[in-house]
């Protein structure tokens, strides 16, 4: 194992961080004993392997967390590995909210951030899911049925742009939201465009 180096500007990260100072810094020390590289990425120390992201450490309001950037791969064997949204197919967070926690995890972690460098080293990618695999919510399927040129509007849009659509559509927990939704947009689908055009 090389012996890792800082890097000055995650030092500078650190001094500057006002919530989970300790955290991050003990995180810190258990990424660079597994001999990862440390960068700067994002705004956030990331560790690498052989120039591939393996472990980000960042931080919210509620809890600061390692990041597995391809944490769908690994096997959890713990059950600690958590998805930050149903969005997210290959990242996968660790969470914590106080230092303690990540002391009594040491030697589960440093196992985890080696399996990591293992799936790395061997090459292995997450399969992304199509974007085809999409669900459509029922009240635009409705709005297909009713008028079938709107419905032929929104298949000739690029898959990217559909699938803006149905997760803007599907966001809302009410019924009456979504379809308010999908009138306000039904012109600009008709005209061809995306939800950002």
């Amino acid at each position: 194992m090389t012996t890792s180096r800082t890097n000055p500007k995650v030092d500078e990260f650190l001094s500057k961080a006002k919530k989970w100072k300790e955290e991050y810094e003990k995180l810190r020390t258990i990424v660079l004993d597994c001999g990862l590289t440390e960068e700067f990425k994002w705004m956030h120390p990331c560790y690498t392997f052989q120039n591939k992201n393996i472990v980000l450490i960042h931080g919210f309001k509620e809890y600061c967390a390692l990041l597995f950037h391809k944490g769908a791969l690994l096997k959890d064997a713990h059950g600690i590995l958590i998805r930050q949204t149903e969005n997210v197919q290959a990242a996968r967070q660790i969470r914590f909210t106080a230092v303690q926690e990540i002391v009594e995890l040491e030697t589960i972690l440093k196992a985890y951030i080696h399996e990591a460098i293992e799936v790395e080293k061997a090459g292995l990618e997450v399969n992304f899911k199509k974007n085809t695999e999409v669900v459509i919510p029922e009240e635009l399927q409705t709005k297909f049925d009713e008028i079938p040129a709107f419905k032929t509007a929104f298949e000739v849009l690029t898959p990217g742009r559909q699938r803006a659509y149905i997760l803007y559509f599907t966001e809302p927990k009410q019924s009456k939201t979504r379809v308010s939704r999908i009138e306000k947009y039904e012109q600009q689908i008709l005209d061809g465009k995306g939800l950002n055009d």
